[in-house]
């Protein structure tokens, strides 16, 4: 175990050495002077995975090409003689399961009769302890990243959005391509069907670190159809509601976890090695999975934490894609409910002009119960009705439904509107719609030139007559919103002979914060509409002038005669 000695160096006292240091457990070297091994003790031997004397006048890179060592470490304690720690990393010839090793090192200097004879180094293997410190500092930065989570996905009730927030928040800080893929619903577009044994996912967000984006790209973005031969990782985490951990280290790996056979090739050549897929469900539905992927020197994704937060990650982010889904196909049901209600209405008769509009309050928000209608009546008379049900939404569309159907029972009867307002608050009470609202009535006689308005709750309409300077408010007693079993409602008879405009509207018009409702109201007798004007033209006033300062749903409708 003694290399060849130099007549200028003290030679090495192998055998009193190997008494001090031979049986320890920790691996002993001495190297001389140009760093060169001298001595090895059994304990290193084990350790690097080869025989003493196969050490033995050579250096360390030369026996363990694939051990990282600070070689300038070492030459700074020959130089200097200050004992120094260092750790090493890589690989020895020992078999191991682990991609990369540690070990701790202690430094010191040897010195015979007051001459430098060379440099121990006694090390000991701390992998365990190393991988179980980087396993803490991951674990502490997932669950800073967990924190952060809830901040960044799920801004917004748009699925794609959430989807596309959930791809970018995971790269690259657990992944380096993200995908995002979600089961198609049913939307009422037509779709391709899929061939027989294949799973079609709807792409819903891609996230690539900048190096993988071009490569990625090829393989479809957001909006792409995605086809899953049956065994691939994707529909095996689906049927199993649970996360599947593909490390692709051959053709058979690689197949299992690409969509389709011709992806291998593809996969390979991006450097695609290591892949989890974790379901996205929520309320016990599956809507989607999660695929993370790793290539290049990042490393393989393990079934410990890195699948934990994977899954954590998953079902909140399903949770948030839930409540969009549910958002969204509740939005486009009361959307096509109001839609419905809300339809342009025809003229009661020949001798009456009528338009409408409807502003929602925003592109995101859920739509409102306002409503109106038009109803022809005996003697040339008509009845134009404006309410407005509390809230927004599915519940809010369907109230306004019932509203409006049990209002044209009511008006069958050729009533007064006040007294079709007090049946049908009764009705409202009788029916059990918990919803209040809005209603204003008004029966316009063309032949005597007359409007009888009644109010339940509502703001009163705006008369515009042809060539007036101003518009005029018309002097309501307004009584308690319909539902409330209260009634109370009167009827007030104003002028409204042919030409005049009947301006009916929802409190979205008029409504602003801070401001009184009766300054705004009074902003409307500003309108006017030539003799002859269309009604359009005063719509087109209507939005220029009131529809961006709007905080609510506005809904309009106006109506002119043409007289008798």
């Amino acid at each position: 175990m003694q290399a060849e000695e130099h007549a200028d160096r003290p030679p090495l006292d192998v055998r009193a050495l190997d008494t001090l240091v031979g049986g320890s457990p920790a691996g002993v070297a001495v190297f001389d002077e140009d760093l060169r091994y001298v001595y090895v003790n059994p304990a290193l031997e084990r350790l690097n995975g080869v025989p003493a004397a196969a050490h033995l006048g050579r250096t360390i890179a030369e026996v363990l090409p694939e051990v990282d060592v600070r070689l300038d470490v070492l030459r700074r304690v020959l130089a200097d003689g200050r004992p120094r720690d260092l750790t090493t990393s890589g690989q020895t010839w020992v078999d191991s399961a682990v991609k990369r090793r540690y070990w701790r090192g202690a430094c010191h200097r040897l010195q015979e009769r007051g001459r430098v004879s060379g440099l121990m180094v006694i090390a000991q293997e701390i992998t365990a302890t190393q991988n179980e410190r980087e396993e803490l500092l991951r674990a502490r930065s997932y669950l800073t990243l967990l924190d952060n989570a809830a901040v960044s996905v799920g801004t917004t009730l748009d699925v794609g959005t959430t989807c596309q927030e959930l791809a970018d928040f995971v790269v690259p800080l657990m992944a380096d391509v993200a995908v995002v893929e979600m089961i198609p619903e049913d939307d009422g577009h037509t779709r391709r069907e899929p061939p027989a044994g294949v799973l079609r996912l709807r792409r819903a967000g891609v996230a690539t670190v900048p190096e993988l984006a071009d490569a990625i790209a090829q393989f479809g973005g957001p909006g792409a159809d995605i086809d899953y031969q049956e065994d691939a990782a994707v529909p095996r985490c689906l049927a199993a509601d649970g996360p599947v951990v593909e490390n692709l280290y051959g053709d058979e790996q690689l197949s299992r976890a690409a969509p389709s056979p011709e992806r291998v090739e593809a996969y390979r050549a991006i450097g695609l090695h290591s892949a989890v897929a974790v379901p996205l469900t929520a309320r016990g539905r599956p809507l989607g999975v999660l695929s993370l992927l790793r290539a290049g020197d990042s490393p393989p994704f393990t079934e410990g934490l890195d699948v934990v937060v994977a899954r954590t990650l998953a079902g909140r982010a399903a949770i948030d894609i839930d409540h969009a889904f549910r958002y969204t196909h509740e939005h486009r049901i009361a959307g096509e409910l109001q839609r419905s209600l809300l339809s342009e209405p025809r003229g009661p008769n020949p001798g009456i002009e009528i338009a409408s509009l409807y502003l929602p309050a925003g592109a995101g928000a859920l739509v409102g119960g306002d409503w109106f209608d038009a109803i022809p009546l005996q003697g040339g008379r008509h009845l134009k009705v404006m309410g407005d049900v509390m809230g927004h939404g599915v519940e809010a569309a369907v109230a306004m439904s019932n509203y409006r159907s049990m209002l044209r029972i009511m008006a069958e009867d050729d009533q007064p509107p006040h007294r079709i307002l007090e049946r049908l608050d009764k009705a409202v009470e009788q029916s059990g719609l918990d919803r209040a609202a809005t209603c204003l009535v008004a029966v316009v006689d063309r032949r005597e030139g007359v409007c009888e308005v009644a109010s339940a709750g509502h703001p009163p309409p705006v008369l515009i007559d042809p060539g007036a300077s101003r518009a005029r408010v018309a002097p309501l007693v307004a009584g308690p919103p319909l539902g409330t079993g209260f009634g109370g409602y009167r009827t007030t008879v104003v002028p409204c002979g042919p030409g005049t405009v009947l301006f009916m509207y929802t409190d979205g018009l008029v409504e602003r914060r801070g401001e009184d409702i009766d300054v705004s109201i009074e902003r409307l007798t500003r309108l006017t509409l030539p003799a002859g004007g269309r009604l359009e033209d005063l719509l087109d006033e209507v939005v220029d002038r009131f529809a961006d300062t709007a905080e609510d749903d506005i809904a309009v409708l106006v109506s002119r005669s043409r007289g008798y």
